[in-house]
């Protein structure tokens, strides 16, 4: 029976499709990605490919290969395929946008970012404000939250005369929240510049480059996407394509490599020798995972959705507590305040963490937000995961947190 036919019968597929350990409940699909064994088996080919004629391959496999790769992404997250480089990971796209604005920012100038923000995307709008003279300025919204437009509220109070550039996460990392960006980017652009950490998104939510409009969104093909690690894109709107130039300068620069979808391609796709079979990877990863469901992408989408919602609930009922954020702002992702630890202030890793992965083995998260005492648990919900596993954890938590 093949991968679309089993779907029809039973979506949720075996754990098995992936190389993941059985006797574990992963529940920490959003940090990581997992990528399906059929994916890391098209990878191997690639790898094949290119050591058995590492020249041949370089010079002109190579090229051909990833163009292909691009516009298959590219119709999946719409958008021009000219309008993509290819990137390591989400936050290498984020340090490529903040190092080529630096010509242009000036003392006193303000980037934005947000209380729920990506801590090694702080620290990128940090470094590239100490360079310049610009001002980091936070804005913030609360977790518990009552509704998005808090977040709306938020960020357009830290928006000031002076910014230059804003960076909004599509969804955050520690609270798990799905964000307006749409309504940021329709209240923002073109006046002042929209950078979105969509690590999360492409694959999770809806999602469609060329109607949200923004400067600048880069995210994670490795996570819902499954395509393996190392995989990710930067995309950069026709009108600021060309200003913008990857973090590590190469033969691009002065149009040594000869990519064929102009400035971007140019400056993006050969930036040193490097193992570029994770992004020939992705068409087969959208392929793979998208037959999972009889209903292709947006069942995959609706039904890891549904099971993340159903996780939350159990998890709320168990913890006695209310819903720290509507339905509305849940992907397939979702956080729980758990009760203040002291333990947070002498450990980098959480004690509660440890436990469910030595005790239970249970891979979620624990996290410190946004300080300590306070902690969050963040789960995820992929088409490897069942119900069960989120009753576990509620049992798990019963039991740790009455120590």
């Amino acid at each position: 029976m093949g991968l679309a036919t089993a779907a029809r019968h039973n979506y949720r597929v075996p754990v098995t499709l992936w190389c993941l350990d059985p006797s574990v409940s992963h529940l920490n699909h959003g940090s990581f990605g997992a990528t399906p064994a059929p994916v890391l088996d098209t990878q191997l080919r690639w790898r094949h490919m290119m050591e058995s004629n590492p020249t041949r391959f370089m010079l002109e496999q190579y090229q051909p290969a990833l163009d292909r790769a691009r516009h298959e992404l590219a119709r999946f997250i719409g958008c021009d395929p000219e309008s993509l480089g290819f990137v390591n990971n989400a936050t290498a796209g984020v340090n490529a946008v903040f190092r080529s604005l630096e010509a242009t920012l000036r003392p006193g100038d303000e980037i934005v970012i947000t209380n729920h923000g990506y801590n090694a995307c702080r620290n990128a709008a940090l470094v590239t404000a100490a360079r310049t003279g610009a001002r980091v300025v936070t804005a913030a919204f609360p977790f518990p939250i009552e509704g998005s437009w808090r977040v709306l509220e938020g960020v357009m109070a830290a928006v000031s005369s002076r910014t230059r550039l804003v960076l909004v996460d599509s969804v955050t990392s520690p609270t798990a929240l799905v964000l307006p960006v749409a309504d940021l980017v329709a209240a923002l652009e073109p006046d002042v510049q929209v950078l979105v950490d969509a690590a999360h998104a492409p694959g999770m939510i809806d999602f469609d480059l060329d109607t949200l409009g923004a400067s600048y969104v880069t995210a994670n093909c490795h996570k819902w996407m499954c395509a393996p690690k190392g995989s990710a894109f930067l995309y950069v709107r026709e009108d600021r394509r060309r200003d913008i130039y990857p973090a590590v300068i190469s033969h691009g620069y002065n149009g040594a490599w000869p990519a064929a979808g102009g400035h971007l391609h140019t400056q993006f796709d050969w930036t040193g020798t490097d193992d570029p079979t994770a992004w020939l990877a992705v068409p087969d990863a959208l392929d793979t995972v998208g037959g999972l469901h009889p209903d292709g992408w947006p069942g995959i989408r609706h039904s890891n959705r549904q099971l993340c919602l159903a996780g939350r609930g159990i998890l709320i009922e168990s913890l006695g507590i209310d819903k720290p954020a509507p339905d509305d702002m849940i992907g397939a992702i979702a956080s729980v305040p758990l009760p203040d630890s002291q333990e947070l202030a002498r450990n980098i890793f959480d004690p509660l963490m440890e436990a469910l992965r030595s005790r239970w083995s249970i891979e979620a998260m624990v996290f410190t937000w946004p300080e300590p005492p306070r902690r969050l648990l963040r789960i995820s919900a992929q088409q490897y995961n069942r119900v069960d596993d989120y009753h576990l954890l509620a049992r798990a938590l019963e039991a740790e947190l009455d120590h």
